[in-house]
């Protein structure tokens, strides 16, 4: 008995080279979704707006929403698909890698036509297009979000998450920086000044490679992480290899009760399950309601040139890379629950303070206020924490058999609520007594009912467990 106990108790020693190559894949999964996210819905209220013959954009939001909705209703059913199917599938590369391949090649094929369709005007055509590229992106997003915990013993994940997601955020500010030289709004020639004169336009006016640059860049750098994690990563030989320092990583769990491959969940694990997934459905809510209009907010909103944009997201990419960097660290210090539940709190602050700017002088006309870039920052520096820890939160509940399974309820509760809110908000923002500074109302509120929800989750400390030192485990800390 006490030898099992030290063995488990030896020193748990991340492989940093392993993890960052395992972030190549997703370093592709957030590079699309940045490209997609900012650019698609703008192309869709254009394409809306033209077909319908409306001159004002928040009568069309509510269609944007529905087709954006659209799209994570599709994850919502084909994530956990994909997880489970992945979970048993056996072959020579492995069982995330041949989905993961195929998704990657399929997405990138299809993804620099969207743009392509839209300079012609053909909503239809967009629209089929954005369907395959969801499509195919969930074939391997699941598995290679699953990668991770595969790979990396459960006491390490909320460090590994960490890193992950910052090759992730790396991924979304080449998109973002591809931004800043093929600008939107003087494609569509909306940019104006702060009295409401138009900007003049720049050589990008009208030219499809104004929109088409994003979208190509992302092909060839999705299409680049998935080579290199195919060629670095040899998925079966490093499952073999790391057989017993997962199973000592299993013994000491931050769960309620033991998790045993053999035994069905516990009903203490599946309240903690469905917590976290409750909690995570409505910051979700908040994320991608703020994400999902953020563009049209910039540009029809605040007059702004679509640059805002990019700084906005290059800007809170720096405060999520730090929070990433951190989440670990503080979690090892006071538990997981209480560092999500601190990220909440300071994005709950963050779209306070944007509330109460936006009414104290109005939204902004012609160029963001430095204020609301420093709000970007503080928010998703919260959110990091929040995510960095949340997701290991839920591949700790369960056995090594039903890590793609679990994968795919963490990423079906943040689809429905990517569903719904897109719907959600477009149809409020209709409404003649809203305007676009019900953006921050509706996060505010959506992360303040996730925070209640996540209060409730049961705080677990694992004895004190020894983690590797040295320079090969700086920043590791032990809990």
């Amino acid at each position: 008995m006490n030898a099992q106990t030290n063995n488990a108790d030896q020193g748990f020693k991340l492989n940093y080279k392993r993890t960052f190559i395992i972030g190549f894949a997703f370093f592709g999964i957030l590079l699309l979704w940045q490209v997609y996210d900012t650019w698609c819905p703008t192309f869709l209220t254009e394409l809306f707006k033209n077909s319908l013959g409306i001159s004002n954009e928040k009568e069309v939001q509510y269609l944007v929403g529905i087709m954006m909705a659209l799209d994570n209703l599709a994850a919502l059913i084909l994530l956990p698909i994909f997880g489970r199917i992945s979970d048993k599938t056996h072959t020579k590369i492995g069982k995330r890698m041949p989905y993961i391949l195929v998704g990657t090649f399929v997405c990138a094929v299809a993804f620099p036509f969207i743009p392509v369709l839209f300079h012609y005007s053909n909503t239809v055509g967009v629209i089929i297009l954005m369907a395959i590229v969801v499509l195919f992106a969930m074939m391997y997003r699941n598995p290679a979000v699953a990668l991770m915990p595969d790979m990396t013993p459960k006491p390490l994940r909320s460090k590994a998450n960490g890193i992950i997601n910052i090759m992730g955020y790396l991924g979304g500010a080449f998109a973002t920086v591809v931004g800043f030289v093929f600008i939107l709004s003087d494609y569509l020639g909306t940019s104006q000044y702060a009295d409401g004169s138009l900007k003049p336009h720049t050589w990008a006016y009208q030219n499809i490679w104004a929109i088409e640059g994003p979208f190509l860049v992302g092909s060839v750098l999705m299409l680049i992480s998935a080579v290199v994690l195919f060629v670095l990563v040899k998925e079966n030989k490093i499952a073999d290899e790391m057989k017993d320092e997962m199973a000592r990583g299993d013994a000491v769990s931050q769960t309620t009760d033991k998790v045993d491959d053999d035994k069905p969940m516990s009903k203490a694990n599946k309240v903690m399950l469905w917590l976290i997934l409750g909690a995570e459905f409505f910051w979700f809510m908040a994320d991608n309601g703020v994400r999902t209009f953020l563009n049209n907010y910039v540009i029809y909103g605040t007059h702004s040139s679509s640059v805002g944009t990019g700084i906005l997201t290059i800007i809170g990419g720096v405060g999520s890379v730090i929070g990433f960097a951190l989440g670990g660290l503080i979690a090892s210090k006071i538990g997981r629950k209480y560092t999500v539940l601190g990220g909440l709190g300071l994005a709950v602050l963050g779209y306070l303070i944007w509330i109460i700017m936006t009414f104290a002088v109005g939204l902004p006309n012609g160029s963001l206020p430095i204020w609301l870039f420093v709000i970007w920052f503080v928010k998703d520096f919260g959110m990091s924490l929040v995510h960095v820890n949340s997701f290991p939160m839920v591949v700790e509940l369960c056995n090594s058999k039903k890590i793609g399974a679990f994968t795919g309820y963490y990423y079906a509760s943040s689809m429905a609520a990517q569903t719904i809110t897109p719907i959600a908000l477009g149809a409020l923002l209709m409404a003649p007594s809203f305007d676009w500074f019900l953006l921050p109302i509706y996060a505010g509120i959506c992360v303040a009912i996730s925070f209640v929800i996540f209060f409730f989750v049961k705080n677990i400390k694992t004895k004190k467990t020894t983690f590797s030192k040295g320079l090969s485990a700086i920043g590791e800390a032990e809990e």
